[in-house]
């Protein structure tokens, strides 16, 4: 079957790393995910990704309400380090070579960000694992996903949830909200959807990078996304 697409930016929120147990990582959801990364790889797919680090720290959170909002980003950035250099690991001892580059330096741990760099390792075949955010505060992992995927050429952002896409309303609070299965920038802008923040899909719009939603936690569904198969939510012009 051909590949519907070659070169992913995989957009995961740190949260999901926590799975029930809504903080830390929990080592069965980092097996799920290096499970779906090596299937969508040995199919030929090239694979970066984008990961929080909501499960440690966010700077825009409760926690963080009488910090200093620079610090508090600076700790979310750290945060999703941790998680980069986990999901590192465990693909790793699964034999597949990933690399961890970090917008912020910190040669000890991971390799600067160097966009040619990162280009050669997916050409390579290594998995890429972004940290840091884009290395500044008050911006988001979404809209560092969205600046990665551009400067990489990816195909498309797939971004992954515990939803099957996005709907009119959370589908986990109301029962009658509907699913859509396309939508174009400015309908997520215009109705307010909560895909990526607004900085994140307007430099996606300005670029004409296309995101798609899809639920991350069905085992296969990345698969079924880079093989082309109608689920989730695309987002594009």
């Amino acid at each position: 079957m051909s590949l519907a697409y070659k070169r992913i930016l995989l957009k995961l929120s740190g949260e999901s790393l926590a799975g029930a147990q809504k903080h830390g990582i929990a080592p069965a959801i980092l097996e799920h995910f290096a499970n779906e990364v090596a299937t969508a790889r040995e199919a030929g797919v090239q694979v970066a990704i984008v990961i929080g680090g909501g499960n440690i720290f966010r700077g825009l959170s409760a926690n963080a309400e009488a910090m200093d909002r620079v610090t508090a980003d600076h700790m979310g950035m750290l945060a999703t380090i941790i998680n980069a250099l986990a999901l590192r690991d465990v693909l790793n001892r699964r034999e597949i070579p990933a690399r961890v580059m970090t917008a912020a330096p910190m040669p000890v741990f991971a390799e600067p960000y160097i966009r040619d760099k990162a280009i050669r390792h997916l050409e390579k075949g290594r998995v890429v694992i972004f940290g840091a955010g884009t290395g500044n505060p008050y911006f988001t992992t979404d809209t560092a996903g969205v600046l990665r995927a551009i400067e990489v050429k990816a195909d498309v952002i797939l971004k992954g949830t515990r939803v099957d896409g996005v709907y009119s309303a959370d589908p986990e609070k109301v029962t009658d909200a509907v699913k859509f299965d396309r939508l174009s920038y400015m309908d997520v802008l215009n109705k307010g959807l909560k895909v990526m923040d607004t900085t994140a899909i307007s430099l996606a719009m300005d670029n004409r990078m296309p995101v798609m939603v899809f639920n991350f936690d069905t085992p296969g569904n990345l698969q079924r996304v880079v093989n082309g198969e109608k689920i989730g939510t695309i987002v594009r012009g």
